[in-house]
């Protein structure tokens, strides 16, 4: 083989196949008994539901690069995508609403009759978001330490001036909640888009939060919120075709135990598995891990350079993410009708709110009034469920890694700080008593519930630590040029020929295959 990707993640799969059009021969290998990492589908309800068990919605993926080289191939291999006209919406405690849709106008008559200004306001953000989005997604997506990055910012520098490129940038780091405040004036507005923070990995009080909701504005008005036709699976199905139809192999229940290195150049040559088995790289190894997995169990951990073992000491994971997955009898019945349609609606008290359960998670308590992001993917494939029937997707992204209490006093933190199937039924029984003050009839149309902790999800990935699905905290500190750590070149690892790449790695987190597309472009 020419190179062994260890893991099998969205970037993994990317890297995989560009790598296999190139003419490279390739070996994925799974520790689990499938592949996908957090692209995951599973009856997990009740039969004929069908469930995304963690990722499900793929705009990252559909306006990346990656999926720009690899849109016809995949849909040859029977990858189609299905579309809501509303790609997102908010529902507040007293029952004040929004819906986003992919339409400008529809969105700026919205905006202003929720208060006068306000579509105005969006339109010109988002207006004034384009003329800078070259420079925005080659920060986000691009390979940072490059020649290209670097004439990139020369030329902004020129066409700018300093002084303006250094307004843009600290512009670009301000918090969700200084643009949210002076933009919008009405808190439904606010609450609109607040939520969103979340998804990146950060909070309304973040730095560069507000620069990242402004960009998935653009995109969910753009490009919706897409989920895979059938389940996500279908996904990882055309990848696997893909990769095994350019001379690739998958192998799963393959459990990589450490990086084999050349005797003389220290270069990695291949790796060992768990029962003894080496397999050789001719031209290098990929791993799609977490650093701890990479750092402290791939490679000899006495080894590292002083750097990188330091690095390693100091990465900091972010707040887990709990799941809820539903199986009803019948669509939910939203007592404002036009939710329904909605792809992804999150269930919040506001931006004040946001704030508030975000910042209980990361001191361990357990959210009083959580943001619930619900999923109605019957709404726009109804091939996921028997007809007449419907499931819910719910994200919980403010858990606590480990628990130190409860914010509502409710419910008793652990001693040793780890969740339990007790304490995640009775938080999930908070967050189904919010559904059922909005919905009709809600718990009588439940046939069946499933909730997967973050102690649940880190069983399903070992790189979810913590429940962590961002690979890490996203804070600045850990990001852009220092992600994973303050002195990471792109990809590239302290061993020659050995190659990170993941939610740990730059871009970060998502379902776009960023360092996956960038290693490959970058392998010659």
């Amino acid at each position: 083989m020419d190179h062994i990707i260890v893991g099998s993640g969205i970037n993994a799969l990317v890297a995989a196949s560009l790598l296999g059009r190139k003419g490279h021969r390739v070996l994925v290998l799974e520790r689990n008994e499938r592949i996908g990492g957090c692209i995951r589908t599973e009856a997990i309800t009740a039969p004929g539901f069908v469930h995304d068990v963690m990722a499900t919605t793929f705009v990252l993926f559909i306006t990346s690069p990656a999926y720009a080289a690899l849109a016809k191939d995949l849909g040859a291999r029977g990858l189609t995508f299905a579309h809501s006209a509303t790609p997102s919406g908010v529902l507040l405690p007293d029952g004040r609403s929004a819906v986003l849709r992919m339409d400008r106008a529809a969105n700026v008559a919205m905006l202003d009759g929720l208060a006068a200004g306000d579509g105005a306001a969006f339109a010109r953000e988002l207006g004034a978001l384009g003329g800078d989005l070259d420079l925005i997604f080659a920060l986000l997506g691009g390979a940072l330490w490059s020649r290209a990055t670097a004439k990139l910012l020369a030329r902004q520098a020129w066409r700018r001036g300093l002084r303006n490129l250094a307004g843009f940038f600290g512009e670009a780091l301000g918090t969700a909640r200084n643009w949210l405040e002076p933009t919008f004036t009405s808190e439904v507005a606010q609450a609109l888009f607040a939520p969103w923070v979340l998804h990146t990995g950060l909070g309304p009080e973040s730095a560069y939060s507000g620069q990242m909701l402004k960009v998935i504005a653009f995109a969910l008005e753009a490009a919706g919120a897409p989920i895979v036709q059938g389940g996500a699976a279908n996904l990882l199905t055309a990848f696997e075709r893909l990769i095994t139809d350019q001379g690739g192999r998958i192998r799963t229940g393959a459990d990589v135990a450490a990086i084999l290195r050349h005797d003389t150049t220290g270069a990695a040559s291949g790796v060992r598995l768990a029962d003894g088995e080496e397999i050789a790289a001719r031209r290098g190894v990929i791993c799609s891990v977490a650093p701890e997995q990479l750092y402290g169990r791939l490679l000899d951990r006495a080894g590292l350079p002083e750097p990188v073992a330091e690095g390693v000491r100091r990465y900091r994971h972010g707040k887990g993410n709990m799941q809820v997955h539903y199986a009803l009898a019948a669509p939910p019945r939203w007592r404002t009708p036009e939710l329904g349609s909605v792809a992804l609606l999150h269930l919040t008290p506001g931006l004040d709110g946001v704030s508030r359960a975000a910042n209980e998670a990361e001191r361990g308590m357990l959210p009083a009034v959580p943001t619930i992001c619900v999923g109605q993917p019957t709404a726009f494939d109804p091939s996921r469920c028997p007809p007449g029937r419907a499931i819910l997707w719910l994200q919980l992204p403010e858990a606590p890694r480990h628990i130190k209490g409860d914010a509502a006093g409710e419910i008793a933190a652990p001693a040793d700080g780890r969740w339990t199937a007790a304490i995640r039924d009775r938080y999930a029984d908070r967050v189904e008593a919010i559904l059922a003050q909005h919905i009709d009839g809600f718990r009588d149309s439940v046939l069946a519930r499933v909730a997967c902790s973050p102690a649940d999800l880190e069983a399903m990935n070992v790189n979810l630590v913590g429940g962590d699905p961002y690979g890490g905290f996203c804070g600045l500190d850990q990001f852009f040029l220092w992600r994973p750590f303050k002195g990471s070149v792109n990809h590239r690892t302290h061993v020659k020929q050995l190659y990170h790449i993941g939610a740990s790695t730059h871009p970060g987190p998502g379902l776009g295959g960023g360092s996956g597309f960038l290693l490959a472009q970058a392998i010659g």
